[in-house]
């Protein structure tokens, strides 16, 4: 053990020397005044950007009047915001969470349970994908084969196997007797900004019908526009039974939800879940607030028009730095530049000598994630800052 003192916020983030204290629209600002052009979006959750006055709006005025009451009670905001939510995607009911990975959690006891009720108990295991990422609760790392969730945390929980990304016949082989379903993220965000190809997915969707199995998407990540339809499904021309979703739902406030169809939730009955803070007065009014400006006539247009700007300027931009850059991929504004190296030293080098704030990820992945409300000077600047970085980057050298 080290004599090291342990420092009051536990140490489990890798914490850069970036400390912000404010954000407007597009960017954050530190303690001493710098700025930084925000292409991470807190990981693709302020949907918004910093401080939209609709967002600040609706938190002042309903911290005033209702914060949390316990869910023993009706809500009005609740059955108000669950019925556009229903309205807007699939789903025939909403359980509101507090987070994305309570909401996978959700999927995964509703999945099981739809099951259980259909005299089916034995039938509680999901297939999950390789690189796939869930969450961090118990439940949802034991749903990922990836080591650095893993290691140091078993037993792991029971009723998981795994299956290579995007091969179907993989994703097959696996299914048994015990199988309750596919559990996946259309776009796999940590993973690498990798889509599901359509073969793969309505393959998925095919089998489920058939054999009475469930499809349950993790749109945490890309879910609420961020692919630049209203969720990542629909780019697909298929429908889930059960959707995780939160990040982008609550703009920057702590909220998620697990959304169903009646068929798939018919086991969640009353005393089969709870939340003590989910769905409680502030959430839904913070989203009905993002709600009303995602469904804003011109949004999604909006957003595939940025990205689709990103995607082009990257793609005239790699040519120029082929030692470094590779490929971009991505649907909408959630974009991934994959390099020739590990991004993590590159992601460091446009963050403290350009100013500009991006996420890595699997597969040798830059995630650019800006605000859904970016404009074209955001993405000029982005490019700019983006072209010197590049430039002025010093390869890591290759052991002989």
């Amino acid at each position: 053990m080290s004599d090291k003192p342990m420092p009051p916020l536990m140490p489990v983030y890798p914490r850069c020397d970036v400390r912000p204290v404010r954000g407007e629209g597009c960017y954050l600002i530190g303690e001493r005044g710098e700025r930084y052009l925000d292409f991470a979006s807190g990981i693709a959750v302020n949907a918004l950007g910093h401080g939209h006055p609709a967002l600040v709006k609706a938190i002042s005025e309903q911290a005033a009047t209702l914060m949390h009451v316990s869910n023993l009670y009706g809500s009005p905001l609740g059955e108000a915001y669950a019925q556009r939510l229903v309205d807007a995607t699939f789903a025939d009911t909403v359980f509101f969470t507090n987070s994305g990975a309570e909401a996978v959690e959700c999927a995964i006891k509703t999945a099981r349970r739809y099951h259980y009720v259909k005299g089916n108990p034995e039938r509680g295991t999901l297939i999950t994908f390789n690189n796939a990422f869930h969450g961090r609760t118990l439940g949802t790392i034991s749903a990922t084969n990836q080591p650095k969730m893993r290691d140091g945390f078993e037993p792991l929980l029971p009723g998981f196997r795994y299956a290579p990304f995007n091969d179907l016949d993989a994703a097959l082989s696996q299914v048994d007797l015990t199988t309750a379903g596919f559990l996946l993220e259309p776009v796999q965000g940590e993973g690498g900004l990798l889509p599901a190809t359509p073969e793969f997915i309505r393959g998925l969707r095919d089998f489920a019908d058939k054999h009475g199995l469930l499809l349950v998407l993790d749109e945490v990540q890309s879910g609420f526009a961020r692919t630049g339809k209203m969720y990542a499904y629909e780019h697909y021309g298929i429908t889930p039974d059960i959707m995780a979703t939160a990040k982008g739902i609550g703009g920057g406030f702590p909220m998620g939800a697990c959304l169903a169809t009646k068929d798939a939730a018919q086991g969640m009955v009353f005393g089969t879940h709870g939340s003590t803070y989910g769905g409680n007065p502030l959430a839904m009014a913070v989203g009905n607030a993002v709600l009303d400006v995602v469904q804003e006539e011109g949004f999604l247009e909006h957003v595939n028009a940025m990205g689709e700007r990103i995607r082009s300027s990257l793609e005239q931009l790699i040519p120029n730095h082929d030692q470094l850059f590779d490929s971009v991929r991505g649907l909408g504004l959630m974009i991934g530049l994959r390099l020739k190296v590990e991004p993590r030293d590159f992601v460091a080098h446009l963050r403290d000598n350009h100013g500009l704030l991006t996420v890595g990820g699997g597969d040798n992945i830059v995630r650019i994630l800006p605000p859904l409300v970016v404009e074209e000077s955001h993405v000029a600047e982005f490019i700019e800052k983006l072209s010197a970085a590049a430039a002025s980057y010093r390869l890591p050298e290759v052991a002989a």
